[in-house]
C-alpha cells in the first residue's frame, strides 16, 4: 500500500525517534571522552561506536521528518522565483520557459491526496499568521497616524524570510498544482525546432501572458533574430522592455516603432504599399467589411473597385494607399482621364487628342451622352466615347468605365460600407502615419518596409491603441498580418536576398522571423491561417497570445475557421482561463491517469449464541480503491491556476507544469516615453 500513496501530508512522527536517538548518542558520547565512568554497562570504544551509530540513525530519522515539514510547507507556499532582467537565461538551441517540470501520474495522485479533506487542516496558514493578517486589517487606519504602528504593520507585511507570519503571495488559484512537483522542478527549456510548430498562449486577462511574452521576446532579441510584435492594447511595459533588450544586444539602431497612439514617435507604415500580387490589395481592405449576410455581396463590390483603382494607380507608376484608394472611389473621374490617356497613348492613332477634343465641343455630342454621364467630367466622358467606339480592350480601362458607368446614387450605397472605414484610417495624425507621402522630404520619419526588416534582423514594435479606437486597430492589424503573409510567401520562393547580389550567387535561406500577436482576437483573419501553415518555411516562427477559444471563433466567425487554426499551433501554453471548453483544448489531448484513493473499515458482529464464548467481533480494514482512468489534468485544474503558472504542452505533446520568474525592473528601461522620442528624433535627424 506503501506504494501507492506519497504518505507525507500526516505530522512528522519521525523527530520522535530522531530525538531519542540523538539523546542517547548523547548520552553515550558524553561519558567516554572525559575518562568518567561509563553510564552505560560497555567498554568505551563500543559506547563510541554505538554513540555514532545513533547519531547516524537520529539524523536519518531527523531528515525524513524534515522531509515531511518541508514538503507541506512548499504546499502553503512556493519559494519566490525572480530574476534581473539581465541575468535571464537564453540559448541558441532552446527556449527558456522558467522553472517547471514534466507532469506525470505521481503528480496527480499526490494532487488528490492533498486536497482530501482530511489534510486540509495540516496545509492551513497556522494561527499566528491568522493573528497576523486580523492586525493588519484592524490597524489600517490607525497605523496612518502612529509610526510606531505602522512600522509594526510594515514588519508583519514584509517579504523577508525571517518573517514567519509573511503574508502568502497574491496570485490566487490553487498553489497545490506546483507545490505537489516542487522537489522535481528544474529550469525548463523548449528545443527551438519544436518552436517551428508555432506557439498558442491562452489566459484570461491579468494572469500573465504579457510577462510571458517579455520573457519570449527578450530571448528573441538576444539571438539576434528578427522580432515583430503586433501589440493591439500598445503596453508601454512591453515596448519599454523591448527597447532595454534593444540596447542591451546593441541593436538600438534596429529597433522601430509603429504606434498608433503616439503618431509622433511612430515611423510612418503603408498597410498597402506592397505586394506580389495587386489582388492583395482589395483584399487586404475588403476583408475588414462586414462579411455576413446581405453585407456579403457590398464586400464584394467594394473589392472590385479597390481592385480596379489599385490596377490603374500601380499602370501609372503610384503606389496604393489609404488616401488614394477612397479619393479614387469617391471620385473616379481624375484617375479615369489619368490611365485613358496613359492607355491611349501607347495604342490608340497618334490624332486620338484631336478627335476626342473635337467631340468634347460638340453640342450635338452633348446631348446625346447616356443619362448616367449627365453631369460628370465631360473630358472623361469624350474618352471612354473614343475608346468605346473604336472597340478598345483592356482590362483596366473596362474596371474605370465600369465605375464611371455606374449610376451615382446606386454606386454610393455599393460603397457605403466601405468609405467610412477607409475615412477612419486617413483621419488626423494616423492618417499621414498609415498613407505617407513619399515625396515629402520635410517628414523625416522613416518608412517601414518589411523586406528590410527582415532582411536587417531587425526590431519592431506595433502598437495599435485599441482601447482608443478598436475599429481601426482592427483594420490595420489585419491589414499588416496580410502584408507580412504576402511577405512570407516571397521568402518562400526567391528568399530574403532576391534581387541582391550575394557572395555566392545561390539563393540563401531566409532569416528567422519571430512573430508575436498579443490579443490575437483582435487582428485575426483569414490569412492567418495560411501564416500559420506554410510560413514554416519562410523562417516564421508565430506566437500567438489570446484569451479564449471563443476568442478566434468571433474573430473569424466561424467555429470551423478556428478549429482549423487551432490545428496549426503544435505547441500550446496555458494559463488560467475561464471557459472549460478552453481548458480542453489541453486536457482533451492527454492520456489517462491510474489514481489510487485508500478507504477505511470499520465493522462490529454481535453473537447471539449464549453457549458461544464470543460475544462480538470487531473488524476494521483499510481498502485501496483504483481509479484507472482519472484525468491526467483536468478543465477545473486550468481555470484554478494561480497567476504567473501554466501547463506547456509541447515537445511532442508532453505536458509540463511551469512558472515564470517575477519581473524586476530593468534599469536599461527609458523612464517614459519622452525618452525614446528624443532617441529616436536623434536618429531621423529632426528637430526635438
Amino acid at each position: 500500500m506503501a506504494n501507492y500513496f506519497d504518505n507525507r501530508l500526516r505530522r512528522a512522527w519521525e523527530f520522535g525517534p530522531a530525538l531519542v536517538h540523538l539523546s542517547v548518542a548523547g548520552l553515550l558520547l558524553w561519558t567516554w571522552p572525559v575518562g568518567r565512568e561509563p553510564a552505560w554497562p560497555l567498554p568505551p570504544d563500543l559506547a563510541r561506536q554505538f554513540g555514532w551509530a545513533f547519531v547516524a540513525i537520529g539524523l536519518w530519522r531527523a531528515w525524513e521528518g524534515w522531509q515531511i515539514v518541508r514538503y507541506r510547507r512548499r504546499l502553503r507556499r512556493l519559494p519566490r522565483f525572480s530574476a534581473p532582467a539581465r541575468y535571464l537565461p537564453w540559448s541558441r538551441q532552446g527556449l527558456y520557459l522558467g522553472r517547471g517540470f514534466e507532469w506525470g501520474q505521481h503528480h496527480v495522485q499526490r494532487l488528490v491526496e492533498a486536497r482530501d479533506p482530511k489534510v486540509r487542516r495540516l496545509l492551513e496558514p497556522g494561527r499566528l499568521y491568522r493573528l497576523a493578517r486580523g492586525f493588519e486589517r484592524a490597524s489600517e487606519r490607525a497605523s496612518e497616524t502612529m509610526p510606531w504602528l505602522r512600522r509594526l504593520r510594515d514588519g508583519t507585511q514584509a517579504q523577508r524570510w525571517w518573517n514567519p507570519v509573511r503574508p502568502l503571495p497574491d496570485v490566487g488559484g490553487d498553489g497545490l498544482l506546483h507545490g505537489v512537483g516542487l522537489e522535481d522542478e528544474h529550469p525548463l527549456w523548449m528545443n527551438l525546432k519544436a518552436r517551428q510548430g508555432h506557439m498558442l498562449v491562452l489566459g484570461t486577462t491579468g494572469v500573465g501572458k504579457t510577462r510571458l511574452a517579455e520573457l519570449l521576446v527578450t530571448q528573441d532579441i538576444r539571438r539576434g533574430d528578427c522580432v515583430i510584435v503586433i501589440d493591439p492594447k500598445g503596453d508601454l511595459d512591453l515596448l519599454f522592455r523591448m527597447w532595454a533588450e534593444a540596447v542591451r544586444a546593441d541593436k538600438l539602431d534596429k529597433f522601430r516603432i509603429v504606434h498608433l497612439g503616439f503618431p509622433e514617435i511612430s515611423e510612418r507604415y503603408n498597410p498597402t504599399g506592397r505586394f506580389n500580387r495587386i489582388t492583395e490589395v482589395a483584399t487586404r481592405i475588403a476583408n475588414q467589411l462586414p462579411g455576413e449576410g446581405n453585407s456579403a455581396a457590398f464586400r464584394e463590390f467594394a473589392w472590385r473597385f479597390v481592385n480596379t483603382v489599385s490596377r490603374a494607380l500601380v499602370a501609372l507608376g503610384g503606389k496604393p494607399d489609404y488616401r488614394a484608394i477612397p479619393r479614387y472611389v469617391t471620385d473616379v473621374d481624375p484617375l479615369l482621364i489619368d490611365y485613358f490617356e496613359h492607355w491611349l497613348d501607347r495604342n490608340a492613332p497618334a490624332d486620338w487628342r484631336t478627335t476626342v477634343t473635337q467631340a468634347e465641343r460638340d453640342p450635338e455630342w452633348a446631348k446625346r451622352l447616356p443619362r448616367q454621364h449627365q453631369g460628370r467630367d465631360r473630358h472623361a466622358a469624350a474618352l471612354v466615347w473614343y475608346y468605346r467606339e473604336h472597340g478598345y480592350y483592356d482590362d483596366v480601362c473596362e474596371g474605370l468605365k465600369g465605375i464611371f458607368d455606374h449610376d451615382k446614387a446606386h454606386y454610393d450605397k455599393l460603397t457605403g460600407n466601405l468609405l467610412p472605414l477607409m475615412q477612419k484610417l486617413t483621419t488626423g495624425k494616423v492618417g499621414h502615419l498609415l498613407a505617407p507621402d513619399y515625396g515629402d522630404t520635410a517628414d523625416k520619419r522613416p518608412i517601414l518596409e518589411w523586406d528590410k526588416v527582415i532582411r536587417g534582423q531587425e526590431i519592431v514594435y506595433v502598437g495599435l491603441d485599441a482601447l482608443t479606437d478598436s475599429e481601426v486597430a482592427d483594420a490595420v492589424g489585419a491589414t499588416m498580418l496580410a502584408d507580412l503573409t504576402s511577405m512570407a510567401g516571397h521568402l518562400y520562393k526567391h528568399g530574403a536576398f532576391d534581387g541582391l547580389p550575394t557572395l555566392s550567387g545561390d539563393r540563401q535561406a531566409p532569416p528567422i522571423v519571430n512573430l508575436h500577436t498579443d490579443e490575437l482576437s483582435r487582428v485575426v483573419g483569414p490569412e492567418y491561417v495560411p501564416l500559420l501553415n506554410m510560413a514554416r518555411g519562410a523562417g516564421f516562427r508565430v506566437t500567438s497570445y489570446t484569451q479564449s477559444k471563443k476568442d478566434l471563433e468571433a474573430g473569424l466567425g466561424s467555429v470551423a475557421k478556428a478549429g482549423q487554426l487551432l490545428d496549426n499551433w503544435n505547441n500550446i501554453v496555458a494559463m488560467r482561463v475561464r471557459t472549460e471548453e478552453t481548458a480542453k483544448l489541453i486536457t482533451d489531448q492527454l492520456v489517462s491517469a491510474r489514481v489510487f484513493t485508500r478507504i477505511d473499515e470499520s465493522r462490529e458482529t454481535d453473537n447471539n449464541d449464549p453457549s458461544n464464548p464470543v460475544d462480538f467481533q470487531a473488524q476494521n480494514a483499510t481498502r485501496v480503491s483504483e481509479q484507472p482512468k482519472a484525468d491526467l489534468l483536468s478543465p477545473a485544474d486550468l481555470i484554478r491556476l494561480p497567476v504567473g503558472q501554466a501547463f506547456a504542452l509541447i515537445d511532442g505533446g508532453r505536458l509540463y507544469k511551469v512558472r515564470l520568474p517575477m519581473a524586476e525592473r530593468d534599469p536599461l528601461e527609458p523612464k517614459s516615453l519622452k525618452d525614446i522620442g528624443a532617441r529616436l528624433r536623434e536618429r531621423w535627424g529632426t528637430a526635438a
